[in-house]
């Protein structure tokens, strides 16, 4: 899934970079407010990390822009701001939910998976669907109680269409949330990536919608 990262600090940024990648997350980065501004009101991510402390246009700002402009997008706010007054001011401009600095690196990717998922509809941080079963705290997969080995990217694609199951995901909006924004968007690699995670699996779970995408019904058996 793909996550913006709003952070001005570059050590910051390159820690909690390190820690999404190796989470399973596709990381774009930016350090500026009207940047961020701009990517958020016209890419989809599956989340972003708001630091408030920016240049040009404060990450409030920021946030209520994207409110104002109907962007319902999950938002972690991500300060060094201590102040409980601006911590009800994030809130209060939107925010699903705030982190002080300095933080641990696994209570954000844990924030962070439960923003996703109250995003999705899902309240486990377990999803099973059928036999299969996706752990997204240990990044695990079982089929039948029989662990099955994924990479990265093949994971990645299980887990949003399980996460978003019951809708018709589109490639294109597979390959924006698996991918780099400079990846080349007209490659089959979506279709290829699908081919193999259904051989893997052994079971019918992903279905094609041809001309449209891909499904995973909430209740296939």
């Amino acid at each position: 899934m793909r996550i913006l990262l709003v952070e001005d600090d570059d050590s910051v940024a390159d820690a909690v970079t390190r820690a999404l990648t190796a989470a399973g997350f596709v990381v774009e980065r930016c350090a500026e407010g009207e940047d961020a501004w701009f990517r958020g009101d016209t890419e989809d991510y599956a989340a972003v990390i708001l630091d408030l402390g920016l240049p040009a246009m404060d990450g409030l700002s920021v946030l209520r822009k994207w409110r104002a402009g109907g962007r319902d997008l999950p938002v972690l706010i991500l300060t060094a701001r201590g102040d409980w007054s601006e911590r009800v001011e994030g809130i209060d401009a939107g925010a699903d939910d705030y982190l002080g600095k300095p933080f641990r690196m696994e209570e954000l990717l844990a924030r962070l998976r439960a923003l996703i998922r109250r995003a999705a509809g899902k309240a486990s941080p377990v999803l099973t669907i059928g036999g299969v079963s996706l752990d997204t705290r240990r990044m695990a997969v079982s089929v039948d109680g029989v662990p099955l080995h994924l990479s990265p990217q093949e994971y990645r694609l299980l887990s949003y269409l399980m996460q978003h199951a019951g809708r018709v995901v589109s490639q294109m909006e597979l390959t924006e949330q698996l991918y780099a924004q400079d990846f080349e968007r007209d490659s089959n690699a979506v279709e290829v990536l699908v081919g193999r995670v259904r051989r893997k699996l052994g079971v019918g779970l992903i279905q094609t919608r041809r001309g449209f995408g891909y499904l995973i019904e909430p209740d296939a058996g």
